[in-house]
């Protein structure tokens, strides 16, 4: 039987095929999971998502239409999973609707893997920055440690850690090329700044 059909896949899975549900896990779980942490920034919640929405999609794949694509519709749950979760979270959390819309709207437009090959691209290019550079990026745009925070940490002015960032700024952008703004917005959303 071939899975890599949509409607053969869909079709297989209304009928309860288990082997129909672990080709589907094992086709689209590492690109959504990598989709939910570009949204979560939190790699335990997007876990959380991801096993939800598989569960979900079993539970009531009987409702699944196979003239439809399942891979537009695990996206779509997954985006869906996220605002639900974090709706639940208003006060830890602040919803940026045009963050959210631009990123949806990536994930739609785009190929398989796609998410995971932008990921994989930017963390190369990270590694390629020169070290005082790289240590003050990581720690800004992965640890999340603001400027001053990263001067105490490294014993350096916060002038010296602006400037650090700018430089990784240019460089990725001049490396990345047309892609930067999708594949920075994608991967950090708001944590982007003027700067960049």
């Amino acid at each position: 039987m071939n899975f890599e059909d949509n409607s053969t896949l869909v079709k297989a899975l209304i009928e309860g095929n288990e082997k129909a549900y672990m080709f589907l896990l094992k086709k689209y779980h590492r690109q959504l999971n990598a989709y939910a942490i570009s949204l979560t920034h939190e790699p335990s919640s997007a876990q959380d998502i991801v096993q939800n929405v598989f569960l979900k999609t079993w539970k009531s794949r009987k409702k699944l239409n196979a003239e439809f694509s399942i891979r537009s519709f695990l996206y779509k749950c997954v985006y869906n999973e996220f605002l639900n979760h974090y709706q639940k979270n208003k006060a830890v959390f602040l919803l940026h609707q045009k963050y959210l819309e631009f990123t949806h709207q990536t994930i739609e437009e785009s190929d398989d893997n796609v998410i995971a090959k932008m990921i994989d691209l930017v963390n190369n290019e990270i590694k390629k920055l020169p070290p005082k550079c790289q240590k003050v990026f990581i720690l800004s745009k992965k640890e999340g440690l603001t400027n001053s925070e990263i001067a105490s940490y490294l014993n350096i002015s916060i002038k010296t850690v602006e400037a650090q960032m700018t430089k990784a700024f240019v460089i990725l952008k001049n490396r990345l090329g047309e892609q930067y703004t999708s594949i920075m917005l994608l991967i950090f959303g708001n944590q982007l700044t003027d700067k960049a």
